[in-house]
């Protein structure tokens, strides 16, 4: 019983810093997407091609979450106005990013001058999807080497999710990934998802889910800001 009181509290005071940076982003109209995947599903991959496609319509931030490690910073600091690096490796939920890490790393933001920011949760199938961090949108990244029963495995994940990235369709040759048997069980977790095949090493699909994205961003509160800085 005690560690459920442990656990009820923590979720708690997760939630209360989750409404805290969220109404901190709707004061600046900065989006937040929190972004979740296994490791390797490729989602510093789809950040660097969504910052290619819309960096000229959008002022992008990242904020990197690693056990470990700058590498995925490093990969996207050229590219993103700004970037934040989070290692949780020393922290008590190393398994995931927590809204009180998220509120520290936006004292350290632009967020006046942000549309758009990225957050690259910790790569896991299971924590993050307990913990909310003040996003606006929640997307989770499942890719065809990793096997299409993610979404049997791990339902609480694509239940919570606005969006669901099927990456690496590249490999459809090459594995066996019944891309409509998982449409199926996302959709039958969670209806009103939106899912996108696209794979970060041809190009294909990036353009859909950027024009999602980019609508998502316009349709909060955020046509204004866009408008006065692309017709200067």
């Amino acid at each position: 019983m005690k560690k459920i009181e442990v656990l009820q509290n923590i979720m708690e005071a997760n939630e209360s810093i989750a409404a805290r940076n969220q109404q901190l982003l709707d004061k600046h109209k900065a989006f937040a997407v929190n972004i979740m995947a296994s490791p390797g599903a490729g989602k510093t991959s789809v950040i660097l091609q969504t910052i290619a496609k819309l960096k000229d319509r959008l002022n992008i931030a990242v904020i990197e979450g690693d056990v470990a490690s700058t590498l995925d910073a490093e990969k996207v600091r050229n590219e993103a106005m700004e970037v934040i690096q989070i290692n949780t490796r020393n922290m008590p939920e190393s398994c995931t990013l927590m809204a009180a890490m998220i509120e520290e790393a936006l004292k350290n933001l632009s967020l006046e001058d942000i549309d758009l920011l990225l957050i690259e949760n910790v790569g896991n199938l299971i924590c993050p999807s307990e913990f909310i961090l003040g996003e606006h949108k929640r997307i989770v990244i499942s890719s065809l080497p990793e096997g299409d029963d993610k979404a049997t495995k791990y339902p609480v994940m694509f239940t919570d999710a606005d969006a669901v990235i099927i990456n690496k369709v590249d490999f459809l040759p090459y594995v066996d990934f019944d891309i409509p048997a998982f449409r199926r069980a996302v959709k039958g977790l969670n209806p009103k998802v939106r899912l996108f095949e696209v794979s970060c090493k041809t190009g294909a699909g990036i353009d859909d889910w950027c024009s999602w994205l980019l609508t998502e961003v316009e349709t909060n509160s955020h046509k204004l800001k866009i408008k006065d800085r692309t017709s200067k």
